[in-house]
């Protein structure tokens, strides 16, 4: 019987890979790694995008919380304004403007420190700011612009307060003292995206 020969592969090149071929994995190795980052890329601008999205609802609730809390710890005083039973300084104090509204309540500054003080939130620029004084004798502000400060939000583009007398009448924003409040009603525009609207009883 004579000699019998196996082929070993490709040819007289043996098993390695053409030009062409190498050419195509290369190719279809890239594309892979592309759509890869490509992936990781939105994932990870998905997750900036939550983790934006979350830190303004926790900034809207926070507002919102504290908003609620000082306004429910205030009383409604002789001659239409508000103040805090039991405080030291009795006198009613209420003002209210289309972008700001100021009252007296009480509020804690930091873990062991507080008490009863005369707040204002207003528009500034493009911040809303709370501001806190203690007021002076009569329990009237004195200069807001160098009462101490917080900045609530940043980046305002709207702010708008509005006041009724009851949970069936109309919205009105121009107040005058001794107009009696109800209800108080807060429109706050950020990041091109209104808040939802936030509306308060004023306790009686």
């Amino acid at each position: 019987m004579g000699p019998v020969f196996v082929s070993g592969g490709r040819g007289s090149g043996g098993d390695g890979f053409t030009l062409v071929e190498v050419v195509v994995a290369l190719s279809i190795l890239s594309l892979v790694m592309l759509a890869t980052i490509t992936g990781l890329r939105t994932l990870a601008n998905t997750q900036l995008s939550l983790e934006r999205m979350t830190d303004r609802v926790d900034g809207m609730r926070a507002v919102s919380g504290f908003l609620r809390d000082t306004l429910e710890s205030a009383a409604v005083g002789g001659g239409g304004g508000l103040s805090l039973g039991g405080g030291s300084r009795g006198s009613a104090y209420f003002e209210m403007a289309p972008d700001g509204l100021a009252w007296k309540s009480t509020i804690l500054i930091g873990e062991y420190f507080g008490g009863s003080y005369l707040l204002r939130v207003a528009r500034e620029d493009d911040l809303l700011v709370l501001r806190w004084q203690e007021g002076d004798a009569s329990g009237q502000p004195g200069d807001w612009s160098e009462a101490q400060a917080r900045t609530l939000v940043e980046g305002l583009q709207d702010f708008e307060v509005s006041w009724r007398e009851d949970s069936q009448g109309d919205w009105r924003q121009q107040w005058q003292k001794g107009d009696k409040v109800g209800w108080v009603r807060l429109q706050v525009k950020a990041a091109d995206r209104y808040w939802p609207e936030l509306i308060m009883q004023v306790p009686q």
